[in-house]
């Protein structure tokens, strides 16, 4: 789905976006980078990222440091000059800044500075973990400075008990003085204020290389702190401006915990989305952010929708199914737990319960894969069916064709991979092996039970059995010799006990 906003927001092409995504978060307790632990399928600094993007920033600078490799490769491929599915004009956009020692937010905001184009006038400064975050709650922050170029903006919020969030603090006319760390407050009454700093700041180029210049580490942590460039504004007389912002969105993720409610949240937001656009989405669902889903579908309770996946106009997708990177076309059924990865299903075919479609699976129009069926890397076209307990893997199936149950396409010899054609037509019947490569003709059948080594010609009848043969009386016999047999080995255990 390409990404972008349904309208340009004004920060302007001459705001620069830097955000801070260069500590290793060790409450995450991983050994990825907290910022490239994923919400929704993405990376939590794809959001801010975005939102910087859609707000209308000329460029966003990402500080990074630990797992900066990593970091790098995702932000190459996800807004990169090659990257899919987001607006050209984004492309090249992103770039990084790399802050060598992990020393406060107040260093990192300094190598993102140095990093800025030289034609920028304005820089809005954010964090990385915080993919709630959406574009308009950027853009409040550097717009409202837009009569004020030599002013200096923050979100603000107001919560009961916002433990572990610095306080904003006002002096007696209620202009904004400083910002003030949990670990720095100095008094109850300070612990008591509810007003806190989520950490979003923008000003001017200039005014940042000054009060970013004059940190020192004079705090409990001894870190530069990028929130005392307030109280550098307020001594020198500059107007501070507090935005008021929705504490909902603004919250950063620093465990697992905090992850899990992120995505809680993001997915309700998504599940949101497609409601009011047209989709019936049953409680319980969980749409991945680039999902793409058409008027008049349905996604039932613990469906699964993830990556690049689209779902066609009238399409139901059932419970428990599971689409990865899948295209679903219009008015296909998807009946319960059926599993689809990096493949086609095109319109009005059914699929499930309780199939299996692997990578490169192209299921034509109207065509039926049923219970237990699993294809991989094959192709069924219009009207084709395998209904029943099938491997269809590396295969071609003709318009109308039927493939019995328990048929496989042995397609792996142990070295290679071989392909199995099946023309139009064609009847496969039941518990029928096609060794690859081999080709069906059109119209052709295979009788069941058979082994297929050899092409069939179109038209053409297939069968290769054991001959069947009844022998009269046998089976009262048969099972007197297995109940001997079965007494002398019981027999021999017990005299073996003894």
């Amino acid at each position: 789905m390409p990404e972008g906003p349904g309208k340009t927001l004004d920060c302007g092409i001459s705001t620069s976006a830097v955000i801070l995504a260069a500590g290793q978060g060790t409450r995450m307790k991983s050994a990825l980078p907290k910022v490239l632990h994923s919400i929704a399928g993405r990376p939590l600094v794809h959001y801010p990222v975005r939102a910087a993007l859609e707000a209308g920033c000329g460029e966003v600078v990402v500080v990074v440091g630990h797992g900066r490799e990593r970091l790098e490769a995702y932000l190459s491929e996800a807004f990169g000059a090659s990257a899919h599915g987001i607006p050209e004009a984004w492309k090249g956009r992103v770039k990084t800044a790399v802050q060598k020692e992990q020393r406060g937010t107040g260093d990192a905001a300094r190598a993102g500075l140095e990093a800025v184009r030289p034609e920028a006038d304005r820089v809005l400064i954010f964090y990385g973990d915080v993919p709630l975050l959406t574009a308009p709650d950027v853009a409040a922050v550097a717009t409202i400075l837009n009569g004020e170029p030599n002013g200096v903006a923050l979100a603000t919020c107001t919560t009961k008990e916002p433990f572990g969030y610095g306080r904003v603090m006002r002096n007696e006319r209620g202009d904004v003085i400083e910002i003030r760390e949990q670990k720095d407050l100095r008094s109850d009454a300070e612990r008591a204020n509810e007003e806190w700093n989520p950490g979003i700041y923008a000003a001017s180029v200039a005014f940042l290389k000054e009060a970013l210049a004059s940190l020192r580490p004079n705090n409990a942590q001894g870190e530069y702190y990028l929130t005392d460039i307030v109280s550098f504004a307020a001594q020198r007389g500059q107007r501070v401006f507090g935005v008021p912002s929705n504490p909902a969105v603004m919250d950063g993720i620093n465990d697992r915990a905090q992850l899990a409610r992120g995505e809680r949240a993001m997915n309700e937001r998504i599940l949101e989305k497609h409601r009011v656009a047209g989709i019936t989405v049953r409680d319980g669902a969980r749409i991945e952010d680039g999902v793409v889903i058409e008027k008049d579908a349905t996604i039932e309770s613990f469906a699964v929708l993830r990556g690049r996946t689209r779902v066609g106009s009238g399409a139901v997708v059932d419970v428990g199914c599971v689409l990865t990177n899948a295209d679903i076309g219009e008015g296909v059924t998807l009946k319960p737990y059926s599993i689809v990865t990096d493949s086609i299903v095109r319109a009005r075919a059914q699929i499930g319960p309780f199939s299996h479609l692997r990578p490169e699976s192209d299921i034509g129009e109207e065509a039926h894969v049923g219970n237990f069926v699993e294809t991989k890397k094959t192709r069924l076209d219009r009207g084709a069916k395998a209904n029943h307990l099938a491997y269809l893997g590396d295969g071609f199936v003709g318009e109308n064709a039927n493939i019995g149950a328990g048929t496989i396409f042995c397609n792996y010899d142990g070295f290679q991979k071989q392909i199995t054609r099946i023309g139009k037509n064609a009847f496969i019947g039941s518990d029928s092996q096609l060794v690859a490569p081999v080709t069906i003709g059109d119209g052709a059948y295979v009788g069941t039970g058979t082994t297929v080594t050899r092409d069939v010609p179109a038209d053409a009848l297939a069968i290769g059995r054991a001959k069947q043969e009844n022998k009269e009386g046998y089976a009262s016999r048969l099972r007197g010799r297995l109940a001997a047999q079965k007494a002398a080995a019981a027999a021999e255990k017990k005299a073996a006990e003894k």
